[in-house]
């Protein structure tokens, strides 16, 4: 295993963040424990209403078996018609204590025990409490009934102990079943998230453990449990993909570059030798002339090989208003000297009108004009006795041509494709040794980095090629703008 992926792995183990695992479950598992929590408590208050409910009607039931059973007598007194049997079979219950007392409007006791007389909402015919009673905890209840003339109140109290403990039971044997129940959820959702997580990790270590020369698409170790996941690793496939292509372009660009610039090396030296080895002055001055300009060759190669690399490593560039006919001007008058020295005519067109002084293009100006001096020194030395750099409108009419036309012997539309790949020369008898095949190439390279139109293709009329760059008009010069 490489170093670096013996890095990336410890990284990786010693990161503070936590897994998405724990993360899925920790969105899940609180959620659910809330709701277990909630739906517990909800539960409890609904089963203590009802149970409430219904021993308070029990309560209130015997409340009112006392109060049928008080009667008044002819002088207005009144009286329990119960005996002690009656009432204790009334009363009865074997598991709690039940306690009752009858008092008077004036808050004497009529009958029962000296039971406490809590202060009850007299505006209601019947009210509850709970409190203490002979230390224990009592439900309590007072019925206002009226016999007779007289106005009286049945206190009844009863004990909660089997209340409580129906309470207790429905909690225990509803709440422990839910909590396991959530348990047994919580085990089974970290036993699926893990198992849907399983190809992510299995892709994970199958990076991790990759030297950094290995390349191959990742294979599918674990079938995927989601379309993510295997887009995900589809997605890595390409990337690698990818990678491995610009790797194997860059070593078929560093083999070409090292034989490119090999030749004319082996070239001047070989000159170099020649002219040491003879006494003669003339012969030594043609050999040093000879080695300038190979040494001028070899210098415009390292600048198209320097220039390719720009290109290759640029993603995006600024583009900004350009001036096209100023650009095209400019290039005009750097090559004149050199296609004066090679008797070619080297003109320009379309500069003179209203239209192109008021021009401005899409582009780098710095891009640009290395576009031109490729396009234009590529004519001067395969292109005939006459070059014209052309500017004129484009077809679709919201775009500017930027053309450089030559007289020479042209070549096919087969032949000018193939001329727009790197390394790829004129056809035999054309190229003269002069050129490594790289400036076509860079021009369609720039042009695409500058979302402008790059085409090589013959003349309509008559011999020569037509190389074409096409732009986005973005612009013009407003009045008196310098």
């Amino acid at each position: 295993m490489s170093t670096t992926a013996t890095t990336t792995s410890t990284t990786a183990r010693s990161s503070p963040l936590p897994s998405l695992r724990m993360r899925v479950l920790r969105h899940v598992r609180w959620p659910l424990v809330w709701t277990w929590l909630l739906g517990t408590v909800f539960m409890m208050a609904l089963a203590n209403h009802f149970t409430q409910s219904a021993f308070d009607r029990a309560l209130l039931d015997d409340a009112y078996a006392i109060a049928s059973h008080l009667r008044a007598d002819d002088e207005g007194e009144v009286a329990l018609q119960l005996t002690d049997s009656e009432l204790k079979a009334a009363l009865f219950d074997q598991a709690e204590y039940v306690y009752y007392a009858v008092y008077r409007a004036d808050g004497s006791q009529l009958a029962g025990e000296p039971l406490p007389l809590l202060p009850w909402d007299e505006s209601e015919p019947v009210s509850y409490r709970e409190t203490l009673y002979n230390g224990q905890l009592v439900r309590a209840v007072a019925l206002r009934s009226a016999v007779g003339e007289q106005q009286l109140s049945i206190v009844m109290m009863h004990t909660t102990r089997v209340r409580d403990s129906l309470i207790q039971h429905l909690f225990l044997y509803a709440a422990i079943p839910q909590l396991t129940l959530l348990v047994l959820l919580l085990w089974w959702l970290h036993h699926r998230i893990g198992q849907d997580m399983a190809p992510l990790a299995a892709l994970q270590r199958s990076l991790s453990r990759r030297d950094a020369q290995d390349l191959a698409p990742i294979p599918s170790s674990a079938p995927a449990t989601t379309r993510e996941i295997e887009q995900l690793r589809q997605t890595t496939n390409a990337l690698l993909a990818r990678i491995a292509d610009n790797v194997e372009a860059q070593r078929e660009f560093a083999g070409n570059v090292a034989h490119e610039v090999r030749t004319p090396l082996a070239g001047i030296k070989a000159l170099a030798d020649y002219g040491l080895g003879h006494a003669d002055p003339a012969v030594q001055q043609q050999q040093l002339q000879r080695i300038s300009d190979s040494v001028a060759r070899a210098s415009h190669l390292v600048d198209q090989l320097l220039l390719l690399a720009l290109s290759d490593e640029a993603s995006a560039v600024q583009l900004a208003p350009v001036a096209a006919a100023e650009q095209v001007q400019q290039a005009v008058l750097r090559h004149w000297d050199a296609a004066s020295r090679a008797q070619i005519d080297l003109g320009a067109e379309g500069l003179d009108t209203a239209w192109a002084e008021q021009l401005r293009i899409a582009a780098d100006a710095n891009l640009l004009a290395a576009m031109l001096d490729n396009l234009i020194l590529n004519a001067l030395r395969y292109g005939g006795q006459s070059v014209t750099v052309a500017l004129q409108a484009a077809d679709d009419g919201c775009s500017a041509e930027l053309a450089v036309i030559d007289d020479g012997p042209g070549m096919s539309e087969a032949q000018c494709q193939a001329a727009m790949q790197r390394w790829q020369q004129g056809p035999s008898g054309q190229s003269l040794g002069q050129g490594a095949g790289l400036g076509l190439a860079i021009v369609a390279k720039l042009a695409h980095l500058q979302q402008a139109r790059f085409r090589l293709s013959p003349r309509s009329e008559g011999a020569g090629l037509r190389a074409s760059l096409v732009f986005s008009a973005v612009q013009n010069r407003a009045p008196g703008e310098p």
